[in-house]
């Protein structure tokens, strides 16, 4: 009813973070939506305005309202430009929980978090046998045939779209294993990999590489087999009690295998990571132990930075442009260490390009539940990708570098995507062979 607060068995909406929030516009030109729309409904600070309307009773939470903080792609660009604090990523996550709970939220919403983010990321067994099957699908011919027949066309929910846009799995996944991968010379320190749910089955060689790079450069390497899904999908879709449940597994696999670091080579994890001792600030058991492990997390990038790194002599020739992940600009604050890695890589020149820290519209599940505004973003991100006449875009989040491809690859554009660590092992391969053109 209105009037009434919604009853969670969360923390709900504090005033304290709604107050800080002056309206002072700064927001606005940082806001992606907004700048695509033009709507006050579409910025944070109008989003905010919204959460206010309810904690005051003036407005209930029901599918217009909640569909407004839908369509937030949950950035956190307005964090990095707002001068009074605001904790917005904060704030969306708790009105996207209770718009779950008041049912307020769309069929597509409800579809993906039963099948997806409850159904799968929970049980990575499952998700790997989903990701064999569409293996063999992509490999036997079976994609062809389907696509010929238009037969998705036929079907309800957009489903050509969504295969289209599925990225070319590997030949092989990446797994956690037992044991430890010893470093190359003398060992630094002893570090703990994530492993995830997207990138073993979507990016195995880019994990590969990210192991190969921390022994290369005097790092122990272990990927606890316990591990799992960071939880950060279904935290930022509103279902904070089982990101919680995957929180603790990820912190009992890392902190028993007695780590010094979790390296993450997601910005989104990463992310997620970086904020278990808030996530569980309220759990008796956990509370400590997730503070810690959010301690001991950093990004793969912002780690070898920060080392005195073995730098690669083999040679990438290429003219590279970089694609600031949100979750590593905005929630994370890291931008140069990803741009110093590339700058220190023999034979690649690195240019920017316009517009490197504006969303590419992936944003999680955002390019199931709000496929338009993801398709506008995206057409956007693509022209000033193309306009910096590069022959590749780097960045260093896997839903990042799907979205990327889906664009080149509907542009016809020949320009490659890949992870910075996939230029750094590149240049680090080819110290001993021919020099290669741009990374395959």
């Amino acid at each position: 009813m209105k009037g009434e607060p919604v009853v969670s068995q969360d923390a709900p909406i504090t005033a304290e973070d709604l107050y800080r929030c002056v309206h002072c516009g700064l927001c606005l030109s940082a806001c992606p939506t907004y700048m695509e729309t033009g709507l006050e409904t579409e910025s944070p600070r109008g989003r905010i305005a919204l959460m206010k309307a309810v904690h005051e009773g003036r407005l209930d939470i029901n599918r217009r309202v909640a569909g407004h903080w839908d369509m937030c792609l949950a950035c956190r660009a307005c964090e990095t430009a707002c001068p009074s604090g605001v904790p917005y990523g904060r704030l969306i996550e708790t009105a996207r929980r209770d718009a779950v709970e008041q049912g307020a939220v769309s069929w597509r919403h409800r579809m993906v978090a039963a099948l997806f983010l409850r159904g799968l990321l929970p049980r990575l067994r499952m998700l790997r046998l989903l990701a064999s099957a569409l293996r063999l699908y992509q490999r036997r011919g079976l994609r062809r045939l389907v696509r010929w027949s238009r037969i998705l066309k036929l079907l309800p929910g957009g489903l050509d779209r969504l295969e289209a846009q599925l990225p070319e799995l590997p030949t092989r996944f990446f797994a956690p294993q037992p044991g430890v991968l010893r470093a190359v010379g003398e060992t630094r320190m002893k570090v703990g990999l994530l492993s995830g749910c997207v990138m073993p089955v979507a990016q195995a060689p880019t994990m590969d590489a990210a192991a190969r790079i921390l022994r290369r450069n005097g790092c122990d390497v272990a990927t606890p087999v316990g591990q799992g899904c960071c939880g950060a999908l279904n935290l930022h879709s509103g279902d904070p009690k089982t990101a919680r449940g995957m929180a603790r597994r990820n912190i009992d696999a890392f902190l028993d295998a007695g780590v010094d670091r979790i390296v993450t080579a997601s910005a989104g994890c990463g992310s997620a990571m970086k904020e278990y001792g808030e996530l569980l600030e309220d759990d008796p058991v956990y509370a400590e132990r997730a503070a810690r492990a959010a301690a001991m997390t950093v990004d793969i990038t912002e780690f070898l930075a920060g080392l005195p790194l073995d730098p690669p002599r083999g040679r990438v020739d290429a003219r590279a442009t970089y694609q600031d992940p949100c979750h590593l600009a905005h929630a994370q604050r890291i931008t140069e260490a990803p741009r110093t890695l590339l700058r220190g890589t023999p034979g690649l020149e690195l240019v920017e390009m316009e517009e490197a820290s504006r969303c590419c519209g992936a944003a999680g599940i955002y390019t199931i539940t709000q496929r338009r505004m993801s398709e506008r973003l995206l057409a956007s991100k693509m022209e000033w990708v193309l306009a910096a006449g590069v022959d590749m875009v780097v960045t260093a989040n896997p839903g990042c570098a799907i979205q990327l491809e889906n664009g080149l690859r509907e542009a016809g554009s020949p320009v490659r995507v890949c992870h910075v660590v996939d230029v750094l092992d590149q240049a680090y391969q080819a110290e001993e062979g021919p020099s290669p053109s741009a990374v395959q």
